[in-house]
């Protein structure tokens, strides 16, 4: 039985679905003009991150990788 902690993968070579108590990590491809790897700092009960002013106005993407 699976719960709902746990994810079905499917194996890459076909086969019986795999169960892991844990999300594993996906990969995403993103184009894009620039990138900027950050830590984000604690303001109040949320997080922040600061970005260059002429970014203001632009779409960004945030991803957490870790």
């Amino acid at each position: 039985m699976i719960t709902p902690n746990q994810q079905i993968r499917q194996k890459k070579n076909g086969g019986e679905p795999e169960t892991s108590p844990v999300p594993a990590k996906t990969e995403f491809r993103i184009y894009g003009e620039e990138m900027i790897e950050k830590k984000v700092k604690t303001s109040g009960k949320t997080g922040r991150i600061y970005l260059p002013g002429d970014w203001v106005g632009k779409q960004v993407k945030i991803v957490r990788i870790d």
